[in-house]
């Protein structure tokens, strides 16, 4: 919010406390009038239709192309985007094969394939375009052998034949004749190399960012890529002592070969997908059974692409591409792309049968052509950031080229449409006036351009006792102070935003209080330095008292006594009881004994004490009574009655009842003692007379033995010989 109004500041405040939140203006006393609250807005620029089918001479699947969004600093606006699958959008497919000696039986299938794959997409369009590139390995140690020979021929057998090693070789640009693909296919043979894992990112990167040679249209991209193994990534190029990473840029020679393999390392996955992206190209991975599950996890990280099990002769390749892409076109995913700094972006994806709301990407699932899905696009500004100019980003959906531009116009300032140059209110025309500010001319400076810079005035009003003019907190013009934002007074002496904060908030909010000069004033029902407090008590009463008379209550609080609490102060485990407190003198008066006979009449002095026998109290008036120790064990007890501050105190006769106790207690304790000896003394005679028994049956047994007293003919006694080659016997 921003308030117009001409005399809206005083003298020494500055035109930043002219924006503020609406509440806090009517505060200060603005007039509704002269409070603008500029909002944001959205405006279609180009919006054609969606095309019913890609027979038009241009399809348009995307609406609308270009939006124009106005926002305000912590503003948001919501704009809708649709997409509608158009019947028979083109196709470009690039066939990237494997031709490590494994896959011999897998090229002379797809030698025959091209005809049975154009004629699958063609059920989809009529606009096919097919190529093929192929790729082995990196030609050094040790992913293939360096030998001469196995440099000419890597077959394993010396009576086949097969091309030497590459890394990557575009064979065929994207083309619509049929008959072309299949006779540079046919001409394709098979080479080999030594390692499992193949070059096969190295080949997607090149077939990637080689637009230009490929052939690529703008329509949909597909790369199949056949292999029956997995894939070395960035870092295995480390065993040949290749270390520079892959640059991303097009490194085919005039044979079309990848000849640089050797000298930049395999692409990350990351990399990998970043540019498979940017071009819109959709990857299809025809693999084999034995790798499929890496492929899988590699797809999960590269978006829009797909995964198939290929057959060990490539047999089926035609369903699968066939399936792969009727899966990968029926879903569709809406990204951004250059986001400026300072703003945020939310998706809400309306489809067919199912609806998500707040996703960092629009996505549905088994769009079917002609159908049309819309999504609900949130874009954010963020409070702190205001830059001023046109900026903008895209959207697009993944596999398609079409994208919507957003341009954002930041409203940085506010239209007041009060603007007038060389105004009378300036001065005399030494300014220009707008939103009830003067912007001055040069040479004139002050809040109306009142003051000449050529005019000597004196400065000493902006300063006291030797301190910076205006307090370092502003500059001195005409001898008077303009001060910083958030800062007024003659000498820039009072500082608004100093004050305390409660939850965040200066002064708790402007509902609570407000900040003038460094202290908060708060309003009606709040007090404290935070204006955090409520001065209402009713929080703190319970039955008719506050704080249960253990504490006292602060903002609507019970602050407790030492040793009460919970909310109302009631409770306190270590405080003494009613009890506790007139034991010692129901004790003194009743049985002049305890701990205050010798001071009783001092201690006792609003104390009365009536003793009473036990079978003068009634059986239905036994409740109430206090028990406690006295001396010698003897249990006082007692009731207490307080009325207007005396006590009065009911003592039954003495009784005995811890010495009966110790009586009652202790025959069983001595009778439990004595059983327990007898069992342990019953126990002890069994096992004595049990081991002497045993003993005697020992000692007769062997008495009857006739031991044997010749040594064992088969023992012989260990004897050692030590020999010292030195000593000769003569």
């Amino acid at each position: 919010m921003f308030n117009t109004s001409q005399n809206f500041t005083k003298s020494g405040e500055s035109e930043g406390l002219r924006c503020a939140v609406y509440t806090e203006l009517l505060y200060r006393g603005c007039d509704k009038d002269h409070i603008i609250n500029p909002h944001g807005s959205i405006h279609i620029l180009q919006g054609e239709a969606l095309s019913e089918s890609a027979n038009q001479e241009k399809v348009i699947q995307l609406y609308p192309q270009v939006i124009n969004v106005k926002l305000r600093p912590g503003e948001q606006k919501t704009f809708q985007v649709q997409f509608k699958r158009a019947e028979g959008y083109p196709i470009d497919l690039y066939y990237l094969m494997d031709l490590s000696y494994s896959m011999k039986d897998d090229l002379e299938n797809v030698k025959k394939l091209g005809s049975d794959i154009q004629r699958a997409l063609h059920k989809v369009t009529k606009s096919v375009h097919i190529g093929f590139g192929s790729f082995v390995d990196k030609t050094v140690l040790p992913y293939v052998n360096t030998v001469k020979s196995k440099l000419e021929n890597p077959c394993p057998h010396r009576g086949e034949r097969c091309q030497p090693p590459f890394s990557y070789r575009h064979v065929l640009p994207l083309t619509s004749n049929l008959t072309l693909f299949q006779q540079r296919v046919s001409a394709e043979n098979i080479s080999g190399n030594l390692d499992s894992p193949e070059g096969g990112l190295d080949a997607m990167l090149q077939a990637a960012v080689c637009t230009n040679l490929i052939g690529w249209r703008n329509v949909t991209r597909l790369l199949v890529f056949a292999s029956d193994d997995v894939f070395h990534t960035a870092g295995d190029g480390k065993l040949a002592g290749i270390y520079l990473p892959a640059d991303g840029r097009c490194h085919l020679n005039e044979n079309w070969e990848y000849s640089v393999s050797h000298l930049y390392d395999y692409p990350s996955v990351g990399h990998l997908a970043q540019v498979l992206s940017s071009a819109n190209i959709q990857p299809i991975f025809a693999v084999t059974s034995s790798a499929i599950g890496t492929y899988k996890d590699l797809s999960d990280m590269i978006p829009k692409s797909a995964v198939g099990e290929l057959k060990e002769d490539s047999s089926n390749v035609v369903n699968l591409i066939s399936e792969a892409y009727n899966n990968l076109s029926s879903t569709i995913n809406l990204e951004h792309v250059n986001l400026p700094k300072g703003f945020s972006i939310s998706y809400d994806s309306h489809c067919s049968h199912s609806s998500s709301y707040g996703q960092s990407q629009g996505q549905c699932f088994g769009v079917r052509i002609n159908q049309s899905v819309r999504f609900n696009i949130t874009l954010r500004m963020d409070k702190s950031l205001c830059q001023e100019g046109k900026q903008n980003f895209q959207l697009r959906v993944l596999g398609f080229s079409e994208e919507v531009k957003v341009d954002i116009d930041p409203l940085c300032d506010c239209e007041c449409g009060d603007g007038e140059l060389l105004s009378e209110y300036c001065t005399g025309g030494f300014g220009n006036y707008s939103c009830g500010i003067c912007s001055c001319l040069h040479g004139h400076r002050g809040k109306q351009c009142e003051c000449p810079l050529d005019q000597q005035s004196s400065d000493k009003g902006c300063w006291v006792n030797g301190s910076l003019p205006c307090n370092g907190h502003g500059k001195c013009e005409c001898g008077r102070c303009a001060c910083d934002i958030h800062f007024r007074g003659d000498l820039c002496q009072c500082d608004d935003t100093s004050c305390e904060r409660h939850e965040g908030q200066l002064c708790g909010g402007i509902s609570r209080g407000v900040c003038e000069c460094g202290k908060c004033k708060c309003a009606d029902h709040y007090t404290g330095s935070d204006c955090s407090c409520h001065k209402e008590t009713s929080a703190c009463r319970t039955g008719g008292t506050l704080c249960s008379e253990h504490g006292r209550c602060e903002c609507n609080k019970c602050v407790c006594d030492p040793g009460y609490f919970n909310r109302w102060c009631s409770e306190c485990p270590g405080c003494e009881t009613v009890c506790q407190k007139h034991r010692g003198c129901a004790e003194c008066k009743a049985f002049e004994t305890g701990p205050l006979q010798d001071t009783c009449s001092s201690s006792c002095q609003n104390v009365t004490v009536t003793l009473v026998k036990a079978s003068e109290i009634p059986d239905a008036d036994s409740k109430g009574w206090c028990q406690e120790k006295g001396e010698e064990d003897w249990v006082v007890t007692f009731r207490v009655k307080e009325e207007g501050g005396l006590v009065h105190i009911t003592v039954k006769e003495k009784q005995e009842p811890a010495v009966l106790t110790k009586h009652l207690i202790l025959g069983p304790v001595l009778g439990i003692a004595f059983i327990g000896l007898l069992i342990i003394a019953l126990y002890r005679i069994t096992v004595e007379m049990y081991d002497r028994k045993e003993y005697s049956r020992f000692q007769k047994a062997r008495s009857n033995e006739q031991w044997n007293q010749i040594n064992n003919p088969l023992y012989k006694s260990a004897t050692t010989t030590v020999k010292n080659p030195n000593f000769i016997e003569e």
